[in-house]
This record gives structure tokens, C-alpha cells and sequence, in this order.
């Protein structure tokens, strides 16, 4: 496997509407090929030394790996959380037509 340059980003968040506005400002800013929303996702977590729990919606957002800090400060900006979950995951293969348009849609970072 090699590195691709490209990315997914998964962000939780704690509304379909803030998903939408979130996605939607990613994607204005080119800094997303794609997002996608995944309602309905039942997380368990600690915080502040309890455990926790809530309904979220699951961002999965594609882009060049040269990008990450411009979208985590993006998120960060306009996301509800005082820590919000961004964790980027790297794309080692897939669809080289896909991975290509990924290029096309955003901008250089």
C-alpha cells in the first residue's frame, strides 16, 4: 500500500442541522471533495471524569491529506463542541478515478 495524499476525516457533531451547516461551509471553503452525513450514531464516551452519552450525526469528509489543519481549524470555528472529535484516517487505496477527482475538487494545500 502506498500513501494516496488523501484523507477522511471523521467529525462527530450533535445535530443533522450543524452537520449540514458544517459540511456545507467545509465544502464552500474547497477544503472537501465530498462530505458525508451519517445520522442516528449512538456515541459512549468519558467526559469529565464520567461516562457519557449521546445521539450525534457522523461527518466523513474527503480530502488531500495537505489540508487537515485548514479543515480542523474550520471545524473548530463553527462546531458546537468545546472538543470536538476530528480524527483523520489515511486513504492507502480505493477508486484512482475517485482519488483523482478528490484532487480536482479542492484546493492545493
Amino acid at each position: 500500500m502506498k500513501d494516496t495524499g488523501k484523507i477522511a476525516i471523521f467529525v462527530t457533531i450533535n445535530s443533522e442541522k450543524e452537520a449540514r451547516s458544517v459540511a456545507e461551509h467545509l465544502l464552500e471553503k474547497r477544503e472537501a471533495a465530498c462530505v458525508n452525513i451519517v445520522p442516528g450514531v449512538s456515541s459512549l464516551f468519558w467526559w469529565q471524569g464520567k461516562l457519557d452519552s449521546a445521539q450525534e450525526c457522523l461527518l466523513i469528509i474527503k480530502t488531500r491529506a495537505s489540508l487537515l489543519q485548514g479543515v480542523i481549524d474550520l471545524v473548530k470555528e463553527v462546531h458546537s463542541y468545546e472538543v470536538p472529535e476530528i480524527i483523520a484516517l489515511p486513504i492507502v487505496g480505493g477508486n484512482k478515478d475517485y482519488l483523482k477527482w478528490i484532487d480536482d475538487e479542492v484546493e492545493e494545500g
